[in-house]
């Protein structure tokens, strides 16, 4: 800390301020204690309990805020549904594919269906692997409800459960395994992702961008540009957002230690220079900065530094969110312009690609030089892009080409798409106050 200091009252560079000395893999693979901490536990614990903010009501607030009104209702339903689903997935099979015992690299085994033989202690933490389990649960439940923006409005209620639960065994788990459970991406190229850029953010981003398509447009949208209908909604939700992955990135950490306090210092500086740079942008194209605008910034700093939260300097997650939110920002509004793809919420413009820019933003300010933890071994900046490149390929092919998949082949099942009659009221699970509410 002295050091921090010294170099703040010489006038340095943020962009230079040093991050806690760690290892850069450290958070990836912790050194190894010796039992159960009490501390480290209940602070992950809290955390898991705080993640669940992101999903409910986080998620739902920011994404109905941005929907007609007669669509609440079948927002809230699909998205609690998904989020249940989820979790179940995750306990009967999910945890199992993503942690189980490494063999190939591509998916864990041997280990964790129903939780069953699960050990007292977590290897290589300090924690109950019960309570691993139950944080990776609340990680879990994010992913798939991301995507709830983009088919809330038109899809079926049976076609998403029968995608949601598919897709978090067949996407979402190996991806998760490739990086955090020390498969083929970790292992072989050395690609980093701290807290889900790339298993959460890119991969459900990649995915809403295929079932967009395969889905077709909105009945009914004439302006895709039309600001949030309830920016009230989504500002509340983007702060709940806000305040849960701070705590996953805290708890990413397995443990109430400096790498912790890094992590989620990062993601708060990275989510406040995004909200601010959206809110410029938006000042100096339409002359107005929304409500909605500040909460879509944040959101696109917190894609951006999840996966290089611990890695980097709180001065560097500035730079992370600033380009977050610029790039962003001419994503969605391309997005919009263009007309060719319905992702008026941003699932694939501010997730997916903050995910990407942010995978790509660690290998550089990974560089000690510019105040990151430092290379592993031989890795040098060039080659640490190379292995950020690699995950960002892979996790981009197995979104599109895993989620196109099982959307079709559930739709041999349930018809993916409902009806112009419910969709115009507000959903197959629309209440009928909403079916009779004006929403045009």
């Amino acid at each position: 800390m002295r050091q921090l200091f010294a170099l703040a009252a010489a006038g340095q560079s943020l962009l230079i301020m040093p991050a806690p000395a760690a290892a850069a893999r450290s958070a990836v693979i912790p050194p190894d204690f010796i039992g159960v901490d009490s501390g480290d536990t209940a602070f992950v614990l809290a955390a898991a309990a705080l993640a669940l903010l992101v999903t409910l009501p986080g998620l739902l607030l920011y994404y109905g805020g941005g929907h007609r009104p007669g669509n609440l209702a079948s927002l809230a339903v699909q998205g609690g549904a998904v989020a249940a689903l989820a979790s179940l997935v995750w306990i009967a099979a999910g945890y199992s594919i993503a942690f189980g015992w490494v063999t190939s690299g591509w998916i864990g085994s041997g280990k964790g269906l129903f939780l069953n033989n699960i050990e007292p202690l977590k290897p290589a933490t300090a924690i109950p692997e019960s309570a691993f389990a139950l944080f990776q649960m609340s990680i879990a439940m994010i992913a798939p409800t991301l995507m709830v923006g983009v088919w809330a409005q038109k899809a079926r209620f049976g076609w998403v459960l029968g995608f949601t639960g598919l897709w978090v065994l067949i996407v979402y788990a190996p991806i998760v395994h490739w990086i955090g459970g020390y498969g083929w991406l970790s292992r072989d190229f050395g690609t980093l992702d701290y807290a889900g850029g790339l298993a959460i953010h890119t991969a459900s981003g990649i995915s809403a961008l295929v079932i967009a398509l395969l889905l077709g447009p909105r009945v009914g949208i004439v302006d895709q540009d039309a600001r949030s209908i309830d920016p009230a909604l989504s500002f509340a939700g983007a702060a709940f957002i806000w305040a849960g992955f701070m705590a996953i990135a805290g708890a990413s950490a397995l443990g109430a230690n400096d790498n912790a306090a890094s992590a989620m210092l990062t993601m708060h500086v990275a989510a406040s220079a995004g909200a601010l740079t959206w809110l410029l942008v938006e000042n100096l194209h339409t002359g107005k900065p929304t409500i909605s605008g500040f909460a879509t910034g944040a959101v696109a700093g917190i894609a951006a530094i999840s996966p290089a939260a611990v890695f980097v300097a709180p001065g560097a997650a500035i730079v992370f969110g600033i380009m977050a939110s610029l790039i962003c920002h001419a994503t969605a509004h391309h997005i919009r312009r263009s007309r060719q793809v319905d992702d008026t919420l941003g699932v694939f413009a501010v997730h997916g690609v903050g995910g990407i820019a942010g995978t790509l933003l660690l290998a550089v300010f990974l560089s000690p030089d510019l105040g990151g933890t430092g290379y592993f071994g031989q890795d040098t900046m060039k080659s640490q892009l190379l292995a950020q490149a690699a995950g960002i390929g892979a996790v981009v092919v197995w979104s599109a080409v895993g989620s196109a998949i099982i959307a079709l082949m559930v739709s041999l099942v349930f018809p993916m798409r409902m009806s112009e009659e419910d969709e115009e009221a507000g959903g197959e699970t629309a209440s009928d106050a909403d079916r009779g509410r004006d929403i045009d």
